[in-house]
C-alpha cells in the first residue's frame, strides 16, 4: 500500500483502532527481526517501512490526543 493511501486510511480509524494497528505493526516488526535474526530476510528494506508506518500511526493518535484535550 502506498503511503499516502495508509495515511488516509489511518486518519479515519478511532484512537482505539489505532492502538490495534500500532500493536499489530510492532508484532509484524518482530517477526520480521526474529526471522531476520535465524535467516535471511527475503525484503531487508521492509524494517524500515514498519518502523516509518509505526511512527505514522503514532503521530495520529497523538494529534487525536490533542484535538480531544483541546476541546
Amino acid at each position: 500500500m502506498k503511503a499516502t493511501d495508509y495515511r488516509e486510511k489511518i486518519r479515519k480509524m478511532s484512537v482505539e483502532e489505532l492502538r490495534a494497528e500500532e500493536q499489530e505493526l510492532k508484532a509484524q516488526l518482530f517477526r520480521l527481526r526474529f526471522k531476520g535474526a535465524t535467516s535471511p530476510v527475503d525484503n531487508p528494506v521492509q524494517v524500515r517501512y514498519i518502523k516509518r508506518d509505526i511512527a505514522r500511526v503514532r503521530t495520529i493518535i497523538r494529534e487525536k490526543e490533542l484535538a480531544a484535550k483541546e476541546q
